[in-house]
C-alpha cells in the first residue's frame, strides 16, 4: 500500500467550475482547485491522482478499479450523482479504505433534494461547504 497516495474522483459538471454558478461554487476552475490543493500539500509528500467524468458508468468503473488498489483514501465529489446514483453507492461499498465525500457548497442551504445523499451512506466522512479547501481538508484528515 502506498500510504501517501489518494484517488480523487469528480463527477458531473465539476469540469465547468469557474463559470457554473460562481455564487454557489466559487470562481476557481477544477484545475485551479487541483493546483491549489497540490501546492498546499507539497510538504506532506502525497500523491494525488485526479479523475473527472460527467458519465455515471465511467465513475463506477473508476471506483471498481480503485477497489483493486490500496489508496490511503478515495476522495469523491459525486456532484449531482450524490443524490441519485445507487450504482455509485454500490461501487463505493466495495472500497476497503476510507471514502471521503466532499461537496464545495453546503447542500443543506440549497434545494431540498440536494439534502439527500445516497452516496454519503457509503462514505466514511462527509464534508461540505468548504469551497476550494474541500479536497485539501479531506487529504489532511487522513494524514494524522
Amino acid at each position: 500500500m502506498n500510504s501517501n497516495k489518494f484517488l480523487i474522483i469528480n463527477g458531473p459538471n465539476l469540469n465547468m467550475l469557474g463559470t457554473r454558478e460562481p455564487e454557489t461554487y466559487g470562481s476557481l476552475t477544477l484545475d485551479q482547485i487541483k493546483e491549489f490543493t497540490e501546492k498546499s500539500l507539497i510538504s506532506d509528500q502525497v500523491i494525488l491522482e485526479w479523475y473527472q467524468s460527467n458519465i455515471e458508468g465511467e465513475i463506477v468503473t473508476k471506483i471498481q478499479e480503485a477497489s483493486k488498489h490500496s489508496y490511503k483514501a478515495l476522495i469523491i465529489n459525486p456532484g449531482a450523482y450524490s443524490h441519485t446514483s445507487v450504482a455509485i453507492y454500490d461501487a463505493l461499498q466495495m472500497i476497503k479504505y476510507p471514502v471521503i465525500e466532499v461537496h464545495l457548497s453546503n447542500t443543506y442551504r440549497r434545494e431540498e433534494f440536494r439534502q439527500v445523499k445516497l452516496t454519503a451512506k457509503a462514505s466514511t466522512i462527509i464534508m461540505e461547504g468548504l469551497g476550494k479547501i474541500a479536497y485539501l481538508t479531506a487529504v489532511k484528515t487522513q494524514l494524522f
